[in-house]
């Protein structure tokens, strides 16, 4: 048998991910797309395109997903507990899709102490280069060198 299209590969991923952040679930640790990434980039909600997290606030938590010390905007994402497994958490949504996209814990280092430990399913990751093409214009000013 034939293996599938790219296109097919795609469209699967995309689906997997909608049902996934639909039903509030969590991944792998160190099986996702963005635990290890290390490019420049801004990472938007999957479900609409809404900017949640930039690269230069991600850190290696050792966890397994992808971690942040805060989002671009705290009014871009909403907290509310979470008793699943018996354990008080705080879990993390993006305010424009109402998408589950991780917990917020408050052992992360400097400058906000907190750790915004986020499924990759629930994001979509737009390098810095490619930020004009896909909308974000908006957010190269993020990215560029500091001044010498």
């Amino acid at each position: 048998m034939a293996a599938p299209s790219y296109r097919y590969r795609l469209i699967w991923a995309a689906l997997g991910s909608a049902l996934a952040s639909a039903c509030d679930v969590t991944e792998p640790p160190f099986q996702n797309a963005y635990w290890d990434n290390h490019r420049d980039g801004l990472y938007v909600d999957a479900r609409n395109g809404e900017p949640l997290f930039s690269s230069r606030d991600k850190f290696d938590s050792g966890t397994g997903w992808p971690s942040f010390t805060q989002p671009i905007e705290l009014e871009r994402v909403v907290t509310q507990s979470d008793w699943s497994f018996g354990v008080l958490r705080t879990e993390v949504r993006s305010r424009g899709a109402d998408a589950h996209l991780g917990h917020v814990f408050d052992d992360g280092p400097a400058p906000t102490g907190l750790r915004y430990c986020i499924n990759s399913y629930s994001l979509r990751f737009i390098s810095a280069e490619d930020l004009d093409s896909h909308g974000y214009r908006a957010y190269r000013s993020l990215f560029a060198p500091a001044p010498p």
